[in-house]
């Protein structure tokens, strides 16, 4: 078991350097052919004052005059020793820029996967159980309509109710504006991460409530469960003991693998409300040509997105013996 586990463990590792390269070749790339010039978006609104000498100067301290071949060579060198580089936006270094936001973004993120997790369980049993009837009707249609739902426009229609119609929370930020660092509050954070840790959790019910549902509906239908309604058992009785450890692990697999779409909403909800996490700030870095901050940003979120389906993997290995030996055999 271990043995087999240390070798889906290396292939896992193989694969997630092999992606690593390249990702970082093709986002290198891309940001080379792009039209946005980094020393004019460092420069900002002092472009008039700042003459062709300086221009030429911050080019060179940013290594920006070099070739792209020999920028990524540059690059990579770094890399291995560690340094991912300075941010040209906020002239600190790109793992600290990363370390400051990776921390409201897993709240957000968190908070939204532990919400969407447990309220599409729970509706998919739910949708199963009341198959056919008007609650079964209305969570499907509330599924179907939130999975064709961009991430941004629900992202703008809750702040227009709740926060600028209705005043319940903040417009906008991870604290209150104008406020000491010191002086924020646990409370003042809460309120701020709710529209968005909303946002994203209603998008994410919508596939696991479906699959819950899907998946309880053929447990019901199997032979052992047919059984045990012969012998009189009902109701969510009967889900609790034969129907929730079928479904209740497929469930779990499907949120870790969906990492992948909570952090591509992640970026979206958080441009909305202007949440200062690692998805405003990878806008801004595309936005304003700061190529080390956004190579960065993009490692990051490769790493953070194969870990998610890697443990995907694993449950699926622990939950169905069938893909272990398949692994295996591969």
């Amino acid at each position: 078991m271990m043995r087999t586990l240390g070798i889906f463990l290396g292939f896992k590792i193989i694969r997630l350097i092999t992606l690593l390269a390249a990702v970082s070749i093709v986002s290198f790339t891309l940001v080379s052919l792009s039209p946005i010039d980094p020393v004019q978006a460092y420069i900002g609104s002092d472009m008039l004052r700042v003459g062709p000498e300086q221009r030429l100067l911050i080019s060179e301290f940013w290594g920006l005059d070099k070739s792209p071949l020999e920028q990524y060579t540059r690059w990579i060198y770094a890399l291995i020793r560690g340094d991912l580089g300075t941010s040209m936006i906020y002239r600190e270094p790109v793992a600290q820029v990363i370390s400051e936001r990776f921390m409201n973004s897993i709240a957000l993120m968190a908070v939204a996967w532990l919400i969407s997790g447990v309220v599409g369980l729970a509706a998919g049993v739910v949708a199963a159980m009341k198959k056919n009837s008007w609650i079964d009707r209305l969570i499907q249609w509330y599924c179907y309509t939130l999975a064709s739902t961009p991430t941004f426009w629900l992202g703008l229609l809750l702040l227009m109710l709740f926060a600028v119609g209705l005043g319940w929370f903040p417009v906008g930020l991870g604290v209150p504006a104008g406020v000491l660092a010191e002086q924020v509050t646990l409370i003042d954070r809460i309120q701020h991460l709710i529209l968005p840790a909303m946002t994203l959790s209603m998008v994410g019910i919508a596939p696991i409530a479906l699959h819950t549902r899907q998946k309880l509906l053929e447990v019901l239908a199997s032979e052992y469960v047919l059984f045990a309604k012969a012998r009189g058992e009902r109701g969510f009785g009967l889900v609790r003991r034969h129907g929730l450890r079928n479904v209740a692990l497929p469930a779990i697999t499907l949120q870790f693998a969906s990492f992948s779409e909570l952090f591509g909403g992640a970026v979206l909800a958080e441009q909305v409300f202007s949440y200062p996490g690692l998805g405003q700030a990878t806008v801004e870095a595309g936005l304003r040509g700061d190529v080390p901050l956004l190579m960065g940003l993009v490692l990051f979120s490769t790493i953070f997105v194969f870990t998610g389906n890697t443990i995907a993997d694993l449950l699926y290995r622990v939950v169905d013996p069938r893909v272990r030996e398949s692994q295996v055999k591969e």
